[in-house]
């Protein structure tokens, strides 16, 4: 078996283990709330590939990943880990307290 060139985008967010469902990945989609190399993608049928980068909201946060692998299925969280790399700065100066 061969090596994947492109995934649909709400697969690779669900395979990476960003979101729960693979229907909340394509809801975030729809939505219009992922970049893919700074262009909003507005349907979860857009591909991604290797070399990608993803800017999209999780949690209190904004994930900005570079797409390392694609994958064939969801698999445990250490292989969804090797799918991408982190980008975002590492937040080492926490905010101060306003007291």
């Amino acid at each position: 078996m061969g090596e994947l060139a492109s995934l649909r985008l709400d697969k690779w967010l669900w395979f990476a283990r960003f979101l729960k469902s693979r229907a909340a990945a394509s809801d975030l989609c729809a939505a219009g709330r992922v970049r893919i190399n700074r262009v909003a993608a507005h349907k979860a049928a857009v591909t991604v590939r290797a070399g990608d980068i993803l800017t999209f909201p999780q949690g209190n946060g904004i994930r900005v990943v570079r797409v390392l692998a694609l994958a064939s299925r969801r698999g445990p969280a250490a292989a969804a880990r090797r799918l991408y790399e982190d980008l975002a700065p590492p937040d080492d100066d926490p905010q101060p307290s306003s007291r």
